[in-house]
């Protein structure tokens, strides 16, 4: 099998993907896993920023990471906190695309076919 420009790019997301999620960190594996998924965190403070990094982006203020600060998080596990959020909302949205890439392909050689 040859190595494609699609296959070295799906293969860079992974490593991607990897490394925040499993590599050397200031925030456990457990909260990392948490704001990639999306699956909540505690306190609320801390929930509510990771929340906004992946829905509303652009409503995150001061007092946003003020209060996420005041939760005990130092500003290293934050900062791995939301670019985990932000790597798993795009991953989310990579994957969907692909995959309706893959059902309208499909769906054009079906057409074809008959």
């Amino acid at each position: 099998m040859t190595d494609t420009g699609e296959d070295r790019k799906r293969a860079a997301h992974r490593a991607l993907v990897e490394r925040v999620l499993n590599g050397e960190g200031k925030a456990s594996a457990q909260q990392r896993a948490h704001a990639f998924g999306n699956d909540g965190l505690s306190p609320p403070s801390l929930d509510a920023l990771i929340g906004k990094v992946v829905d509303r982006s652009a409503q995150i203020t001061d007092a946003d990471v003020v209060a996420a600060k005041a939760s005990g998080c130092t500003e290293d596990q934050l900062f791995e906190l939301v670019v985990c959020a932000a790597v798993g909302r795009s991953t989310r949205l990579y994957e969907a695309g692909l995959t309706a890439l893959a059902e309208a392909t499909s769906e054009e050689r079906t057409d074809r076919a008959t």
